[in-house]
């Protein structure tokens, strides 16, 4: 299947700059995967089409400030890495900009030495495996030196962090935001549960594999980056009664499809468990996990746009996104949102 099929138009004005003052009023485009109908609506009416025993699937993962601005400590060349993945102890792999300035052992300093990167290895496609040298909490120095990594379409300053962070953002671990939870605020969280809706989290640290652009011409050739899951024992066993009971399982964005569909493929049913996932979502796919699905618009070509085309099919996906170019919608991380029911 070839990747241009999956390009679209978009007006550089209808990529959203910044978030909306109230999450929840973003727009909301309402698709019906079966007949292909399409509603428009306001998020928080997102209740509407919700029912009682639905089982709501949240990423409660935490983006870390991980963009690091800084300067090689023998030519003062200036250095930009994004923690992408901590592998093990204080040794992380990172995306550098420029590479070709780093080498091995080249020190890369932040905050007048606040925190050192120390580069062990230089992999394809930017990536870097740098140690961190430093004393006291990383967390904390991260959050005086680290900038929150928006994507590069993205050219207007964040000055709220926290609104690049879900309102039920727990386990830190993730280099961008799980975006179509930005429209959840607490009191629409309370009124789902209200209703009769479960709310269940897991945790998947959003990486490269989820934002990295599709450069081959056909799908198959592309491979994902893998990224970090964990399905805790209440949230397992909340979602295997639900499942073996016929009930709905509504995920939140493509990264909690990505897990529950990658704990499905290799158990079968849900247990509790951890791991990495590469899985690769695209037309062809058979559910095996989730009946419905809360998400963003994605960009042209992207892995994300795929996955949607493979629940809903990638000709309602692409008449839907043409619609919403049309009716002025808002895209992208800080945009507006699709249900595809």
């Amino acid at each position: 299947m070839k990747v241009n099929e999956f390009d679209y138009d978009l007006p550089e004005n209808l990529i959203a700059q910044t978030p909306l003052k109230n999450r929840s009023e973003s727009r909301l485009l309402v698709l019906d995967k079966e007949t292909g109908d399409i509603t428009h609506t306001k998020f928080y009416n997102i209740l509407d089409y919700l029912n009682k025993g639905d089982v709501l699937v949240i990423n409660d993962t935490k983006v870390i400030p991980a963009r690091l601005i800084g300067e090689k400590e023998d030519t003062k060349a200036h250095i930009e890495l994004l923690l992408l993945k901590n592998t093990h102890g204080d040794i992380w792999e990172c995306l550098s900009r420029p590479q070709k300035r780093l080498h091995l052992n080249t020190i890369v300093s932040f905050g007048n030495g606040l925190l050192k990167a120390q580069v062990i290895e230089i992999k394809e496609d930017g990536l870097v495996l740098v140690k961190l040298l430093y004393q006291g909490i990383l967390m904390e120095i991260l959050d005086k030196l680290g900038k929150m990594p928006l994507p590069p379409y993205i050219k207007e300053e964040l000055k709220d962090n926290d609104r690049y962070q879900t309102v039920y953002a727990k386990n830190i671990g993730s280099a961008a935001a799980p975006t179509a939870g930005l429209h959840f605020t607490e009191e629409l969280l309370t009124k789902i549960r209200e209703k009769g809706v479960e709310v269940v989290p897991v945790t998947l640290h959003v990486g490269l594999g989820t934002f990295r652009p599709v450069m081959e011409e056909t799908i198959e050739e592309h491979k994902m980056h893998s990224e970090y899951y964990v399905l805790n024992e209440e949230s397992a066993n909340s979602l295997e009664k639900a499942r073996l009971e016929g009930r709905r399982i509504i995920a939140v964005g493509t990264t909690s499809t990505r897990t529950l569909e990658t704990i499905m493929q290799e158990h079968k049913k849900f247990v509790p468990c951890s791991g990495n996932t590469s899985i690769f979502i695209y037309p062809g796919y058979k559910f095996l996990a989730i009946n419905g699905l809360i998400t963003n618009f994605h960009l042209p070509k992207s892995t994300l746009i795929m996955l949607v085309s493979a629940l809903a099919g990638k000709e309602n996906i692409m008449r839907a996104y043409k619609e919403a170019v049309e009716k002025e919608y808002r895209f992208f991380s800080f945009g507006d949102a699709m249900f595809i029911k």
